[in-house]
């Protein structure tokens, strides 16, 4: 019996990899690269391509752990299929998906929608992690350099538009949390409350930094072309509309009737603390 953990080497996964290892848990850590090595983890080379590959890997799990990589939208969407079907075949003791920020509402008909729905017709005991946006966004070169070198921090966000941020390692801390609490299920929202605006992020950061920094509404045109030679264009491109979209929202603040705070007593990092604990 093992924990299995996708995209265990990146951003998302390692947090959570490192947390069960800490934890003492036995954990299997897919990976997309033969040779790979977790350290204190069982790696598996597989990635989202294959609903076989992934049924082997699903099978006899205590429990897995799951988020869509990175990509094209076209290719998270037959990336979610595959989940999906190994999940109702190999039939895990349990299930935590992470949305990523992105649109779980069945009526999209996008990547985390089809995983949610397919959770949910599986019979799979699971929970659904519902972040907002990711602190790590702020690390992305055309941000942090920025901060750095001119005192501004620039996000395709209106000044006025408040969100809950959190931390991949604040969703480590609940997935690590849900893992081992099946009485927990549904949706689990996870970020900062209050929500906090651009400013707030900018004064935070200026108070990490010892220095004034202020924050810089960019479009998410801007954003786009910033960011894909990072993560590609096809990638870039989806973000930006995103972000677009989000543009005619009042706010992206969590829900607290389901919040990590209430039903699991974990609260997400501050802005600071995130900053302190990254070592940056």
């Amino acid at each position: 019996m093992t924990y299995v953990i996708h995209g265990a080497t990146g951003a998302h996964g390692a947090p959570v990899v490192a947390a069960l290892v800490a934890a003492g848990k036995p954990v299997t850590a897919l990976a997309r690269k033969p040779g790979t090595v977790v350290l204190g983890a069982r790696v598996l080379a597989a990635g989202y391509d294959s609903a076989d590959t992934l049924t082997e890997a699903y099978q006899g799990a205590d429990g897995v752990f799951v988020h869509l990589p990175v990509v094209s939208e076209e290719d998270r969407l037959a990336y979610a299929r595959n989940i999906v079907a190994a999940v109702h075949a190999a039939r895990p003791a349990r299930v935590v998906f992470s949305t990523s920020g992105m649109s779980a509402d069945p009526g999209s008909g996008g990547s985390a929608a089809i995983v949610v729905g397919g959770l949910a017709d599986s019979g799979v005991s699971h929970a659904v992690i519902e972040p907002t946006l990711y602190l790590e966004n702020l690390l992305m070169p055309y941000v942090i350099d920025t901060v750095r070198e001119r005192g501004a921090l620039p996000y395709p966000i209106r000044a006025d538009f408040p969100v809950s941020w959190a931390s991949h390692l604040d969703i480590a801390d609940v997935a690590l949390a849900l893992l081992d609490r099946p009485d927990v299920t549904g949706v689990v929202s996870i970020g900062q409350y209050p929500a906090i605006t651009g400013p707030d992020l900018a004064e935070a950061f200026g108070g990490h930094f010892g220095k004034d920094v202020v924050f810089e509404p960019i479009t998410p045109e801007q954003m786009r072309v910033s960011v894909a030679p990072v993560i590609g264009d096809g990638p870039a491109a989806d973000v930006a509309g995103l972000y677009q979209a989000m543009s005619a929202l009042p706010d992206r603040s969590i829900a607290l009737e389901n919040c990590a705070q209430k039903l699991l007593g974990i609260t997400p990092r501050t802005t600071r603390q995130w900053l302190t604990d990254i070592g940056l």
